[in-house]
């Protein structure tokens, strides 16, 4: 049974199409009734939006296999004095689900995914969470990848913030323990007997995702067609404990294995 990343492993960061293999690869977990949840971090449009896209492009799996991090976030982060930093369609989407943004006064600060952050808003991040505001990532994602360039993810970030102010952080999305706790709930309600040790995960962030699921007991498949070029940019330079069990190129060489 699969845990499947979507943004990198399923879609490419450049023009969001399939790729190689992709919709093959689910389509032959349909066919074989084999268990599996789509598991992303994708936090700028809402969730159904969302997956009604990947439907579009001719992903063929139900609503009930899929998760995202707006999905767990009301049940982490009050509605109420929301400093938000992302996408500006991360914003739009929060207050869509009824987030009232709050630059005065901030409870929580949320951190989602940008590429052009500035100077001026990781000041006002400081002061917010020196003033006593709760810290939250979206997710913990190490590298965005998105017009054929690479820009600090979230994870990093949260890092940035964790060391400028000495306070700790908590994540919503993807690799905490509470979504990957949800992820297996769910999994559950195919197989109700699964655990950790029955899934393999598969994903191109081999430390935003991989990591995590790996000290949960997963096994670890990692695909070098997102955010990495090859395998020798990142796996060597990992503590043994955390390098994946497998790596390939993408979801058609995985396809071609099983």
């Amino acid at each position: 049974m699969y845990f499947i990343d979507v943004q990198g492993t399923l879609i490419s960061d450049t023009d969001k199409s399939p790729i190689a293999g992709s919709r093959e690869f689910i389509e032959h977990l349909n066919n074989t009734q084999t268990p599996y949840m789509v598991i992303t971090n994708s936090t700028k449009k809402a969730s159904k939006d969302f997956y009604a896209f990947l439907i579009s492009l001719g992903f063929n799996f139900g609503f009930d296999k899929y998760l995202d991090p707006l999905m767990l976030l009301e049940a982490h982060v009050q509605k109420e004095g929301i400093a938000a930093y992302g996408a500006e369609e991360f914003l739009l989407t929060l207050q869509n689900m009824g987030y009232t943004l709050d630059y005065e006064k901030t409870k929580t600060v949320l951190v989602a995914i940008k590429e052009d952050f500035t100077a001026d808003e990781y000041a006002q991040m400081i002061d917010f969470i020196l003033a006593g505001a709760a810290l939250v990532g979206m997710h913990e994602t190490s590298i965005y990848a998105k017009n054929n360039k690479r820009y600090p993810g979230v994870g990093a970030v949260l890092k940035l913030l964790e060391f400028a102010t000495s306070c700790s952080y908590t994540v919503v999305g993807k690799p905490s323990v509470a979504f990957y706790e949800e992820s297996l709930l769910r999994l559950r309600a195919q197989v109700p007997n699964a655990s950790f040790e029955d899934i393999t995960i598969i994903s191109d962030d081999v430390k935003g995702d991989l990591g995590g699921a790996k000290e949960l007991g997963m096994k670890t498949i990692f695909v070098t067609s997102g955010k990495y070029k090859s395998a020798e940019e990142i796996v060597p330079f990992l503590p043994d404990a955390l390098k994946p069990d497998v790596v390939y190129a993408n979801m058609q060489e995985i396809l071609e294995a099983i």
